[in-house]
């Protein structure tokens, strides 16, 4: 039965990581975006009267954190990755501090406004124009 399915050429996906040289082109939702800039970013960003919403999409658990971690652009989210588990709130506390140090505000002007116990949050980052976090992102 193997020598069949080998024969055959089953689709399982495994020529889009090899194609792309990305161990991470597998993962269900995930958008390469090595070496450009990450398209459509700025339609994740709506600017608020007290500074700007960002709508981020969270791996909890992750091997190592980093923010922005690829764009969804069906969900028009940025990717977020933090390595502390999604218990008792201890990703939420690691998702804010990583986005407080990306943009270098403090963690105290950076709060969950939709979404603690979802993966897809909207998280405000007050004091900061839309363009200035849009630059400050571009180049982390």
């Amino acid at each position: 039965m193997r020598d069949r399915h080998a024969r055959q050429g089953l689709n399982t996906g495994e020529g889009r990581q090899y194609a792309t040289g990305d161990p991470c082109a597998l993962m269900p939702g995930y958008i390469s975006w090595y070496g450009a800039r990450m398209p459509g970013i700025a339609d994740a960003l709506l600017e608020d009267r007290q500074g700007v919403l960002i709508t981020i999409e969270v791996t909890a658990g992750a091997k190592t954190s980093s923010f922005p971690a690829g764009y969804n652009e069906w969900r028009k989210a940025i990717g977020c990755r933090v390595t502390a588990p999604a218990v008792d709130g201890k990703a939420n506390r690691a998702i804010i501090s990583l986005i407080a140090e990306t943009c270098g505000v403090p963690a105290s002007q950076v709060t969950i406004q939709s979404g603690a116990t979802s993966s897809l949050k909207r998280v405000l980052v007050a004091g900061l124009d839309r363009k200035t976090l849009l630059e400050r992102l571009e180049t982390s």
